[in-house]
């Protein structure tokens, strides 16, 4: 897998990485604690890729990324994917997830349906869970039932679903905690 690249560069969220190939961005790299632990992920990732100035395809990518983590709608249309490890299924998700208007969001079990593969949750879970093109396929737009949205970001960085659900308008709900979920409703008061 010769002639990949990579590029850093800043956000108003941290520093992100970004690889790509000649046919298009192979991945994204959310910002990471430190740019060095980014720039680990990277190297363990991608060992091959090099970094270079972005290519004018990578550029586009990084604008709209830029405009997006400032709160902006950016068309990331005209951006070329290099999907060529992705799974079928997986790209078939991702393409779902792109429909999704922003502010907006959907189940695992809903992206399932509408692929026509109603069992197919857990699939779809970890086709969002793989998805290397963070942020320019809007992953974060589908949540497991609930709408729960506490989970940091599946490739790598410190930005929470929530946090670019916000940054979409959208409005999940935070994830029940252990607590709550063992004790449902208040517990009975000892006798005084």
């Amino acid at each position: 897998m010769a002639g990949r690249a990579y590029a850093i560069f800043d956000t108003a969220l941290g520093r992100c990485g970004i690889i790509w190939s000649s046919t298009g961005v192979v991945a994204v790299q959310l910002p990471e604690a430190r740019e060095i632990d980014t720039r680990r992920r990277i190297f363990r990732v991608h060992p091959e890729a090099r970094e270079q100035r972005p290519s004018e395809n990578a550029e586009l990518a990084i604008e709209g990324i830029t405009g997006l983590l400032q709160g902006g709608d950016p068309d990331f249309s005209e951006v070329s994917l290099d999907a060529s490890g992705v799974p079928g299924f997986n790209r078939r998700v991702y393409e779902f997830a792109c429909s999704i208007p922003r502010g907006e969001t959907r189940t695992y079990a809903e992206v399932a349906r509408a692929l026509g593969a109603s069992g197919a949750a857990y699939s779809v879970a970890q086709a969002i869970a793989k998805n290397p093109f963070m942020l320019i396929v809007p992953c974060h737009r589908v949540l497991e039932t609930g709408n729960y949205a506490d989970r940091l970001s599946p490739y790598g960085g410190v930005i929470s679903k929530r946090r670019l659900l916000a940054l979409d308008g959208a409005h999940p709900v935070a994830s029940k905690t252990l607590f709550e979920v063992l004790l449902p409703v208040a517990p009975p008061r000892a006798p005084t």
